[in-house]
């Protein structure tokens, strides 16, 4: 996926977690009482992000959110906690999805990240063609710092 976003050399935390902690960091963070399937957080963003380096920061997974979504559906929970990477991977970068428009955008570009993971590794983890490189794609930012 940073290859996808042209980013091969940047850098990410990921917290695969349960709903109990996701709960108390969306409360902290969000203030909402409830656990959440992707929260983000980035060090590129306020107070010393120039500082952050290739770090672009943290992105939170909650297990049990992903596998009722899964369920829900109908897909793999790989696939599910796959496109939340990729969901959290873009609000690092930058993106949002405030608007009808801008949740449509930030889905393809999402989708588009998958396809780029599940074209580079094979599910054995034997690296295969990557797609992007073929087809030349490139990322598009949008703006924007909120978590889902």
């Amino acid at each position: 996926m940073l290859r996808g976003v042209q980013m091969p050399r940047a850098e990410l935390s990921i917290l695969l977690t349960d709903d109990k902690q996701m709960e108390r960091l969306n409360g902290m963070y969000r203030g909402k009482k409830r656990p959440t399937d992707v929260m983000a957080f980035a060090q590129r963003e306020g107070e010393h992000s120039e500082q952050a380096g290739r770090l672009l920061g943290d992105v939170v997974v909650s297990i049990p959110t992903a596998s009722r979504q899964a369920t829900a559906r109908g897909v793999a929970l790989s696939d599910e906690l796959t496109m939340l990477l990729a969901h959290g991977l873009l609000h690092l970068l930058g993106w949002d999805h405030q608007t009808v428009a801008t949740d449509r955008r930030m889905g393809r570009e999402a989708k588009r990240l998958c396809d780029v993971a599940a074209a580079t590794v094979a599910p054995t983890g034997v690296k295969r063609r990557k797609r992007d490189d073929a087809k030349g794609g490139s990322a598009t930012r949008g703006s924007g710092r909120t978590r889902r």
